[in-house]
């Protein structure tokens, strides 16, 4: 699918896009092109992948439609990484959430139809399900966007693929907990009952890859992710790099941060199906008859809603998830 293609990523220079990217380049793509704002990461990430003028960077903004009109010309699969991603930031400046997170959606999905791009694959989150903050919220309403983008032509495709946190991705608690340990101070979390879904940076990719090779156009692929009490997190963190006593002090939950992340709700559980192993895939209301034909022998989903206070990880498990991710040698 991508050998000799032409590949856009958006917000390409974060965690998800260096990793996107490297494991893209073993497909041999003809181009890849790394779209985003902040010059000095362009810079260091250059300097960081040694390739043969694959990589291409361009400078701009999803939220200037002809930016991303240029960016998405001969442009073949789409990647739609940029967004505005830290909770407490869109709670207090909410006006900026949408020009990005959904008006820089609407810019991918009309300038990826008007320049005939085959695919374009938008990276969610858990926030999206059962939002509660404004960054959810506009993260909801830009999968309602591409998802729906699929009936206003029929060459573009549009699939969304939903996850939860990526460890030491920017932005991770779990760099931000290490730091603290290090330089010996209390670790804070807000809420000892808090949980959350984790997963490597190189399994999510991976994960992603996958679902973009299998989509059709219409679903939204959920990662099956590990899940775990943030206090044992801390925990096992402290044991491993604290050289001190640290303590943890809690310190109560931020605006518009939930105790506990859902993947698949209650409402679109009726709707979603086992993929595979890794996968669940969720379908619109109504179907396609081709999207629904493909997916109809697949087995329904029995949970009521996928919840990250469920299946919870023990001690061990955490500490594999560390090692594979990298945080634990």
């Amino acid at each position: 699918m991508f050998k000799n293609s032409t590949i856009l990523i958006t917000g390409g220079t974060g965690s998800w896009g260096q990793e996107l990217t490297r494991q893209l380049l073993r497909y041999k793509p003809k181009e890849i092109r790394i779209f985003s704002r902040n010059e000095f990461s362009q810079v260091t990430m250059k300097r960081t992948f040694q390739e043969d003028g694959i990589l291409k960077f361009t400078i701009g903004d999803i939220r200037d439609f002809h930016a991303v009109q240029e960016a998405c010309r001969n442009v073949d699969y789409v990647f739609h990484l940029a967004a505005l991603k830290h909770v407490p930031i869109c709670e207090w400046q909410p006006q900026e959430a949408i020009k990005t997170n959904i008006a820089g959606t609407e810019n991918i999905i009309r300038a990826s139809i008007q320049q005939g791009v085959k695919k374009v694959i938008d990276v969610s989150t858990d926030k999206a399900a059962d939002p509660i903050n404004f960054y959810g919220m506009t993260k909801a309403i830009g999968e309602k966007l591409v998802i729906r983008a699929n009936d206003w032509n029929t060459f573009t495709r549009f699939v969304c693929i939903r996850g939860g946190n990526v460890l030491g991705t920017n932005g991770s608690v779990v760099p931000f907990f290490k730091k603290q340990i290090l330089e010996g101070q209390d670790v804070t979390i807000t809420s000892r009952e808090m949980t959350r879904f984790f997963l490597t940076i190189a399994e999510a990719i991976d994960l992603l890859l996958h679902a973009a090779q299998a989509a059709m156009g219409g679903e939204t692929f959920v990662m099956k992710m590990n899940s775990c009490r943030i206090l044992d997190l801390a925990n096992i963190l402290i044991g491993q790099f604290a050289a001190k006593s640290v303590q943890i002090r809690e310190i109560g939950i931020r605006p518009g941060e939930k105790l506990h992340e859902v993947l698949v709700t209650r409402y679109e559980t009726p709707n979603t199906y086992q993929f595979n192993e890794k996968y669940f895939v969720i379908l619109p209301s109504h179907s396609a008859p081709e999207l629904f034909a493909k997916y109809k022998d697949l087995k329904k989903v029995s949970f009521e809603t996928y919840e990250s206070n469920t299946n919870l990880m023990s001690g061990s498990e955490i500490e594999k998830l560390l090692r594979r991710g990298g945080v634990l040698h």
